[in-house]
This record gives structure tokens, C-alpha cells and sequence, in this order.
């Protein structure tokens, strides 16, 4: 199948094909053309998917996988498929291939297709086996999770076994599968799970204008991704995302690749993902982003949104956990992890050697600590502690909805060390601590070691 794509094509094209009876495998491959373009010009890129006889409507039943730009061919039969594609019967009807032309040079885009088709008996499907909700937990306390990694069931690098071994080495406690427009590696976390690493599933939906999280979703929950803003289809998709149990949580909302950029806005969103791999312009863009949202709820009465940090590993030599979302939880389990980032229980930090504490009490009695409101009585003085712990020569800042009113010395080298400050609710609607590093000479505040979701103050 062969054909030119113009600037301006749609954001997807469906080339339908006929599989007969007795068809054993399924198997396709593809190229288009790279023309040289000017500089500043996105040049061809185009992703392919697989959809089978039941259509490919919007929902995805029809749906048999999705590898995107990575691979330039792959196969599906009954009992196995590429990385990326499920496996399952090759049911005789029209089935289609799906391209998505991500970006169209000024030449256009002329591709082939070629799909192969291969007689013989069906193999067996096997049952999907998913990894357990629940790990051996420390009943109610800390743990660490990374929610954003990519394995080779998408463009990732990484099998879900090297994922796991990482995972473990970085201190982490619970991971989140989210490959790109897939749910493929749902199957094939079983084995990497365990007692020690809970591993919650779900799936990047890569919009054309922008990517979000669906986090801890039921297993095999498929979420479409062939829209943008103007479609008006976001608000159904994130109530899907929610009915199967997860989190809606937008990635990297002020990154700068070609779609990236979070384009919905976040009134379908249950958290944020403010800080995405190692520390960069963006995700100061994105926290300064996300505490003007909280100076909003404030102002409006309204619901906050807490803020998570992510890895979105890919390959070497991208960190696994580095960042990580270190969450207050009653339990190691799916169901109390997912509460706890809901209620906004947690910090970031950027490795398992960071920790950070935040409490804020009152003068005579009253307390609260990350993600939770202190009311007190008009005027009465509270006050702010800070605990941190593996960060050398580190400064801490608070943060109020007045902007940052504190800013203490730098830790010891011992990386331990506490700081207190005092205030009122008259003063500050709220507080945030931030561990910042050492920086140079200059205006910059420094590289982010962690934060904290906020304590709200209140009056009574």
C-alpha cells in the first residue's frame, strides 16, 4: 500500500486490508521518505498502529497495538506479537493499519506499506496473568514510586524485568507502566512484580496536544488518544481513566516537543506531573505554573491539585527514580498508594538519598503536615518546620501564596538539618517547602534536590 501525505494531512489515516480464513500470522513492515528540509522545519515522522475487524472507532475495541515511531516493522498471531501489539485471533474481516503522520515535511510524505499474510493453523491465546495489587508494605508510611516509565513495549529500551531490577536499586517501592498508546505490556509485568515493588498499570495518551498520565488504571484498560482540545472529547476520556480506577495525570505540561505541551487545562486532573526527568527550565516553568494554581484554589475556594514528580525513563542513560514521588500511604497496595497522591500526601525528591519533612503547628496545639490544613483562630501564630536529610550544602525555601518569604542557609555537608519559621494564616493561605541546590553566581534560584505539596492554613 503506497501513498503521499500532504502538510496538513489528518492526524491519522486508516489503510483497510482484507485477512482470510486460516491466517496463522500477521506481519508488517514499512518506510517513507526523509527529504531534507530548511532549518527550524520539522522534517517526516510517522507512526504506525494496528487495528482488527471490529473497527477502529473511537474506544478502541478494533485495537491490536500501537509502536509509534519506534519500530519499522512488527508481527501478531495468536499466541505472541511484537512488543507493543497484542496477541489473540486473527478473526477473518477488514482489518487497518493506522498511521499517524506526526510531522509532514513542506514535500510531503510518500510511504509504503507492505502486510504479509500467512497461512496456517491458529496458535492458542493464553489467559493474561497481572501483577498483584498489593506488595508486602510497612502498614502506614513512606514510600517511593516512580509513575512515568517506558519499556519496549513502546519506545523504550528497557524490558519490564531490567525496568524492575532498576526500580529496586533506585529504593523504590512502587512503578507505574505508562508506554505510549499502548497497554501491551500489561501482561508482562508479573514476573517483575514482588513482594518488595508494587507495580501500578497504565498508559501515556500521547495526544497531538499533549501527554497524560492514566495511572493505576484496571489492568488491560485501554485509553484512546486520537483527539485534540478543540474536539471536546478530553473530559470522556479522563471519566473513563477514573471509572477503571486510576489518576489523571498530565505529563510534562511545559515541555517543548512538537505535541507535548499540555494544551486541555486541568480541571479533568487529579495531580500534576511537575517534574519530569533531570531538573531543566521547563520544570521550573511547570512548578511556578503549578503553585499560580494554587494561589487560584485558594482565591476560589475550590479543590487543589498536587503535584508529582516522574523519571520517564526511556533508555541508558536515563535514572530510574531520579525523580520520585515519595507518598503517605496506609499500605503498600494500589488502592491506599492512589489515595494517598490523590489527597496530595507526598513530596518529590530527585533520589532515594533525599528526604524532606514538613509540619506546621500552632501556638497552642494544632498540627498538620504535608497535604493537609491547619485551621486555626484569626491571628494566632504558627509555626513552620522544615526536616531534611541527604542533601549536602542544600538551601531550603518556603513558599507561601505571597511567593518565597524564607530562605535558610545552606545544610551541612552531612546533608541533614532543620529550620523553622513563624507566621499566621493572615500571612500565608498556605506553605511549600522546596531543597534547592548550590548555584552560581547569578539570579537563578538553583537546581531542585525536592518539594513538597503544600500545608494550607486556615482560619476558624
Amino acid at each position: 500500500m503506497r501513498g503521499t501525505l500532504a502538510p496538513g494531512a489528518p492526524d491519522y489515516v486508516y489503510l483497510p486490508f482484507d485477512v482470510p480464513p486460516a491466517t496463522a500470522e500477521l506481519r508488517v513492515s514499512y518506510t517513507y521518505d526523509r527529504p531534507s528540509v530548511p532549518p527550524g522545519t520539522p522534517g517526516n515522522a510517522l507512526d504506525i498502529g494496528l487495528f482488527d475487524e471490529r473497527g477502529t472507532e473511537g474506544g478502541g475495541r478494533g485495537f491490536r497495538g500501537w509502536s509509534g515511531g519506534a519500530r519499522t516493522e512488527f508481527f501478531v498471531r495468536a499466541d505472541e506479537a511484537t512488543p507493543g501489539y497484542l496477541p489473540g485471533p486473527l478473526t477473518p474481516g477488514t482489518w487497518h493499519i493506522a498511521l499517524g503522520p506526526y510531522t509532514v515535511a513542506p514535500q510531503g510524505l510518500s510511504y509504503e506499506v507492505t502486510v504479509t499474510l500467512t497461512e496456517g493453523e491458529p496458535g492458542t491465546t493464553s489467559a493474561p496473568v497481572y501483577p498483584p495489587e498489593r506488595a508486602a508494605g510497612r502498614g502506614r508510611a513512606w514510600y517511593r514510586g516512580d509513575c512515568h516509565l517506558h519499556s519496549w513495549h513502546s519506545d523504550g529500551r528497557r524490558t519490564p524485568a531490567e525496568i524492575a531490577v532498576l526500580a529496586r536499586s533506585a529504593g523504590l517501592d512502587f512503578i507505574n507502566s505508562s508506554d505510549h498508546n499502548t497497554i501491551a505490556s500489561h501482561a508482562h509485568w508479573a514476573d517483575a512484580a514482588g513482594d518488595d515493588l508494587l507495580v501500578l498499570l497504565g498508559e501515556e495518551v500521547t495526544t497531538r496536544n499533549g501527554h497524560v498520565l492514566a495511572l493505576g488504571t484496571d489492568p488491560g484498560t485501554f485509553v484512546d488518544w486520537r483527539y485534540r482540545a478543540r474536539d471536546r472529547r478530553w473530559a470522556r476520556a479522563a471519566r473513563e481513566i477514573r471509572r477503571a480506577g486510576g489518576l489523571v495525570v498530565p505529563a510534562h505540561p511545559h515541555a517543548d516537543c512538537v505535541g507535548c505541551a499540555w494544551k486541555f487545562g486541568f480541571a479533568e486532573a487529579d495531580a500534576v506531573e511537575v517534574w519530569n526527568g533531570p531538573w531543566t527550565p521547563d520544570d521550573e516553568v511547570a512548578l511556578a505554573a503549578w503553585d499560580s494554581l494554587l494561589v487560584a484554589s485558594v482565591r476560589e475556594d475550590r479543590a487543589w491539585l498536587p503535584a508529582m514528580g516522574d523519571s520517564d525513563a526511556h533508555r541508558d542513560p536515563d535514572v530510574v527514580g531520579r525523580p520520585q514521588t515519595v507518598v503517605l500511604a496506609d499500605d503498600l497496595t494500589r488502592e491506599a498508594i492512589l489515595a494517598g497522591l490523590r489527597a496530595g500526601r507526598s513530596y518529590v525528591a530527585e533520589s532515594r538519598a533525599v528526604s524532606l519533612a514538613l509540619t506546621v503547628t500552632a501556638d497552642g496545639g494544632g498540627r498538620a503536615g504535608i497535604g493537609e490544613r491547619l485551621r486555626v483562630p484569626a491571628g494566632t501564630p504558627v509555626t513552620v518546620r522544615v526536616e531534611a536529610a541527604g542533601a549536602p550544602r542544600c538551601s531550603v525555601r518556603l513558599v507561601t501564596d505571597q511567593g518565597v518569604l524564607f530562605t535558610g542557609g545552606p545544610l551541612p555537608v552531612s546533608g541533614a538539618g532543620a529550620v523553622e519559621w513563624r507566621t499566621s494564616s493572615a500571612h500565608a493561605a498556605y506553605v511549600r517547602a522546596e531543597l534547592r541546590h548550590e548555584t552560581a553566581v547569578g539570579p537563578m534560584p538553583g537546581a531542585m534536590a525536592a518539594f513538597t505539596n503544600p500545608v494550607f492554613l486556615g482560619t476558624t
